[in-house]
């Protein structure tokens, strides 16, 4: 019998179970934070985590500049509000924390977020390792604090809780990431969403 050629659903990669979190990182006398998907603890005793970031954004240059980074868990007392401007803006283009003042500086000198959060870590790095467009670090927990009992935000949750919905009256792309809308036909295959920088493949039609 001859084995039946799949055709992989790339959907499938969003059922991964995953939080959301602000990485901020600290460079010189700027401060800059991200949001990011991929944080976890690798070990304790010592206490060790893993962030992975994109290479496009300047918080990943100042992490590794630095060494020094604060995660800061959101949870799901947070607004709209806050992933557009940690996750829908560059910090090479603005300052993300002129008028955002939610925040407070941990002891290793990088702010976290104190509000809209249930806990943060900060971490100091030990380890990088490059995944191409990626950059995995591995660094020692130095400090952490809970900052709330309110639930943490998972993927999952943003997107049918956190999210606005599309307005349906435009016609284009929608992203099924962030919620950024392209409008126009066709969209390019080489398209980057803006906002998440996830490319076509995780754009539907409207």
């Amino acid at each position: 019998m001859r084995r039946k050629e799949m055709t992989m659903d790339s959907k499938v990669m969003r059922r991964l179970s995953y939080g959301l979190y602000v990485l901020t990182a600290k460079d010189k006398d700027s401060d800059n934070g991200c949001i990011i998907n991929t944080a976890m603890q690798v070990t304790s005793g010592p206490d060790r985590i893993s962030i992975t970031v994109n290479k496009q954004n300047r918080t990943h240059d100042m992490v590794r500049a630095s060494g020094k980074f604060n995660v800061s868990m959101i949870s799901r007392e947070a607004s709209f509000d806050l992933f557009k401007t940690f996750g829908f803006q560059s910090g090479k283009n603005v300052n993300k924390f002129e008028t955002f003042k939610d925040c407070d500086r941990a002891a290793n000198g990088v702010l976290y977020i104190s509000g809209q959060t249930n806990g943060f870590l900060s971490g100091s790095v030990i380890r990088e390792i490059d995944l191409g467009t990626h950059t995995l670090f591995i660094a020692d927990v130095t400090d952490g604090k809970v900052l709330s009992e309110s639930p943490s935000v998972t993927y999952e949750y943003y997107q049918k809780n956190i999210k606005p919905a599309p307005e349906k009256k435009k016609t284009g792309y929608v992203c099924r990431i962030c919620g950024y809308i392209y409008e126009g036909e066709p969209l390019p295959e080489d398209f980057i969403c803006p906002w998440c920088r996830h490319g076509a493949a995780d754009f539907e039609k409207l």
